[in-house]
């Protein structure tokens, strides 16, 4: 395991700064770690894995999550993604307003830190946070203010967009958004695109191209990508065997799950198991 921590004069402009961006236009793979600051993550394209204290997460497109100073988390399998890091210091926070509501802290579960934004909200915060990106490159002490309230617009609005990754669809929710929660509650469940398209009357071609246009892959490879991660959680602390896991991820046949599972990562599932459980552990069950 890494001991890599980053630091918070690596990252802000001054010891009275309380927020800064990092734009990561692309993101490359990075190793595990953790650092002195909290941060929140908002995806605005492609796609990869976000390993955030040893539970795996396939993001794309609008995904939005909170990582606080005492997590864990990398990059993996990283494709063409591009995402903000809006790093900020609790401690520092001058402005008066309930940032414990509108930044989940260490007393939050973490399922509870990671969301889905709507393709109308990521419209509007990806213009406060460029402006967020400008006003926190100074160090004046209106600037300094500044930041501090365009970062309380952003919290607010991200509470406003924000919604449950496995909510139900929405009533104002848009293509890609309906497509997106779609394959992320068919996991364990085939999943037929021209069903879905004439059960919300949409037209099935030009939304494979919107989304491969906004997560950089095509709609069956993030699906399998969904899959593969579940599986890579169950592996890590289930006790399941290979059989199992596969049925729970939805592959009929645990053969060909342990191919696709190498082919994606190097590695067979039960190698990747022996890698990541205590081999003390009486109750793990293989086959």
């Amino acid at each position: 395991m890494s001991n890599l921590k980053l630091d918070t004069t690596d990252y802000f402009l001054s010891d009275k700064n309380a927020i800064t961006v990092a734009d990561r236009h692309p993101q490359p793979a990075f190793p595990t770690h953790s650092h002195e600051f909290n941060e929140l993550v908002i995806v605005w394209r492609g796609n990869g894995l976000h390993i955030l204290n040893d539970v795996p997460y396939a993001i794309t497109c609008g995904d939005l999550f909170y990582v606080n100073a005492a997590d864990r988390h990398s990059y993996e399998s990283v494709n063409e993604l591009e995402l903000d890091n809006i790093l900020y210091c609790r401690p520092r926070l001058t402005l008066f307003s309930d940032w414990d509501a509108l930044l989940p802290g260490e007393n939050i579960q973490q399922a509870q830190r990671y969301w889905r934004l709507s393709t109308p909200g990521m419209s509007v915060l990806r213009r406060e946070v460029d402006a967020l990106a400008r006003e926190c490159m100074k160090t004046d002490p209106l600037s300094i203010m500044l930041s501090e309230a365009l970062f309380l617009q952003v919290a607010l609005l991200l509470k406003r967009f924000r919604h449950a990754p496995d909510s139900l669809l929405l009533s104002d929710a848009e293509q890609l958004d309906l497509l997106l929660m779609a394959l992320r509650v068919s996991i364990n469940e085939p999943f037929r695109m021209e069903k879905f398209c004439q059960q919300h009357q949409l037209n099935a071609r030009g939304l494979k191209v919107l989304f491969k246009q906004q997560t950089g892959i095509g709609v069956n490879q993030y699906l399998r990508q969904l899959r593969l991660c579940k599986a890579m959680d169950l592996l890590r602390h289930g006790q399941q065997t290979i059989g199992e896991v596969a049925a729970q991820c939805g592959f009929d046949d645990s053969n060909y799950f342990s191919v696709v599972f190498n082919q994606s990562f190097g590695i067979s599932p039960r190698q990747y198991r022996q890698r990541f459980q205590k081999k003390n552990n009486p109750s793990l069950r293989d086959g």
